[in-house]
């Protein structure tokens, strides 16, 4: 399929590179659409251990398009406003229930709707000097965007959250890495290295293990601590007797790096 990004796979990780850096990798409505389809693609491509997230230039993703997303939409209906915002949704939706782990190689400019796609990323890099900003309400638009308001305080707490989305100032990759919104900052040069030694890492390790973990972490978002233990009693269980901890044990026993076989 041709894609308005590029997208390469490697050794099992998957590349997406967001491909407009004359516009900072602004979002156009077909961008939103196939990035989502692929989303829902990559759940069923065992040839894909994990997906890696950057851009091209001097930014990631600097949000919707002005012309090409905002302009239009002032012509539309109620309808065709929630359309879009529901699409939008679905992306982030999708990013999260993807059991494979997505990494956000932050290059540059990360804002608006750039800003809630590294959010729901599972891991983000940044790189020095970057700066990142939850926007919405700059542009007279509710902070509550694509999931953002359900996110950001699970990842930052609920007082560092209100100040990014009520206020939407900009933040550098520093201040986003103390506010724990960001896991590491690197030179630029470090950048796409880091983010594929790390997907790397991921995509020839117990693939099962990993998003079997990916899982728990969303689904205990929502229970309680009785029902988190026992849903980790279950999934451990299950795990035990999986072949990747056999591998495990028995490569300990012969001194050697265990070679998991993703299940």
């Amino acid at each position: 399929m041709n894609y308005d990004f590029l997208y390469e796979v490697n050794a099992g990780v998957a590349t997406l590179t967001f491909n407009r850096p004359e516009v900072l990798n602004a979002l156009t409505f077909e961008v939103y659409a196939q990035f989502r389809d692929l989303l829902e693609e990559l759940r069923y491509d065992d040839a894909v251990k994990v997906l890696v997230l950057t851009g091209q230039g001097r930014g990631f993703c600097s949000g919707g398009d002005v012309h090409d997303i905002i302009g239009q939409l002032l012509k539309r209906d109620v309808k065709g406003h929630l359309d879009f915002t529901r699409m939008t949704g679905a992306v982030v939706q999708a990013m999260r229930l993807l059991d494979k782990p997505i990494i956000a190689a932050l290059n540059g400019t990360t804002a608006g709707a750039g800003a809630v796609i590294a959010l729901a990323s599972d891991l983000r890099i940044a790189v020095e000097g970057m700066k990142f900003a939850f926007l919405f309400t700059k542009v007279g638009l509710t902070g509550a965007d694509m999931g953002a308001a359900y996110l950001l305080p699970r990842v930052v707490g609920q007082g560092r959250a209100l100040e990014l989305l009520l206020l939407g100032d900009a933040i550098e990759a520093a201040t986003a890495e103390r506010y724990g919104l960001v896991n590491r900052v690197v030179p630029p040069a470090e950048l796409l290295p880091k983010a594929q030694e790390w997907a790397s890492r991921l995509a020839h390790g117990p693939t099962l293990a990993i998003s079997m973990t990916k899982r728990l972490v969303n689904n205990e978002w929502n229970m309680d601590l009785v029902s988190a233990i026992e849903s980790e009693a279950q999934a451990q269980a299950l795990l035990l007797m999986g072949e990747d901890h056999r591998i495990f044990y028995e490569a300990f026993k012969e001194k050697v790096e265990p070679k998991f076989s993703g299940r």
